[in-house]
């Protein structure tokens, strides 16, 4: 039975990724800051308790990240997918009320934990028979794409998350251990709004299908949701 490590799944694409991959039989280690408060997931997690562990895990906390490493060490991890990730402040993201506060936070969350997660799980990944690292990144990281300028901190953010996997593609290929980095669309999330070109649904079954069908030829490559190739 495959076995996903999948962060960010107290709501929206994490939460649906977590339904989907646990309804087709997979083993979810599912992680969230506060699972406490968790209610749709702590309901999910009763409807397939024996595909569904709940884990507390701030992907900026080293302790934390540590201490769930040494839990699954002898966990093979097939997939694990950083989707993680915040948009920052909404006031800060035009030029002209930049603060350097609001772009460390956002670089921590989404650029430093999915690096610092990939280092600290490889060894369950390298274990199992998928190896395979995927990173949830945004169109908005292209700078080929922008054709409207601002948010600053969220576009540079993703830009660099999409040099990090770049990196780790190439650095992990002697080892087979793949890296996918992904768009998920335009989705009807709390952070995509409720204009969004996709359910939740149609996004993460879109994004399993990508993931399903991952070849070394795709690894280091910037996914659309389509499965096309987006420039960087």
């Amino acid at each position: 039975m495959p076995t996903i490590l999948l962060t960010g799944t107290n709501r929206g694409l994490g939460l649906e990724l977590t339904r989907q991959y646990a309804e087709d039989g997979w083993m979810v280690q599912a992680c969230c800051r506060n699972p406490g408060t968790a209610d749709e997931l702590n309901h999910l997690q009763s409807q397939y308790p024996d595909n569904i562990t709940v884990h507390a895990l701030d992907v900026t906390d080293a302790n934390q990240r540590n201490k769930l490493a040494k839990q699954l060490a002898d966990t093979p991890i097939d997939i694990l997918f950083n989707n993680a990730g915040i948009y920052g402040d909404g006031q800060h993201q035009q030029f002209g009320s930049s603060f350097a506060y609001v772009w460390q936070k956002v670089f921590e969350t989404d650029v430093i934990a999915p690096m610092q997660m990939m280092e600290t799980f490889k060894p369950q990944v390298a274990m199992s028979e998928l190896k395979l690292m995927a990173n949830m990144s945004s169109k908005m990281g292209s700078m080929t794409d922008n054709g409207s300028g601002g948010s600053y901190v969220y576009r540079s953010c993703k830009a660099a998350l999409n040099a990090v996997c770049v990196s780790a593609a190439k650095d992990l290929a002697a080892e087979d251990i793949q890296v996918a980095i992904l768009h998920p669309g335009w989705v009807r999330t709390d952070m995509g709004g409720p204009n969004g070109e996709l359910s939740v649904q149609e996004s993460a079954a879109a994004l399993r299908n990508t993931l399903a069908n991952f070849t070394p030829a795709d690894s280091g490559r910037f996914i659309d949701i389509d499965g096309s190739t987006i420039p960087w």
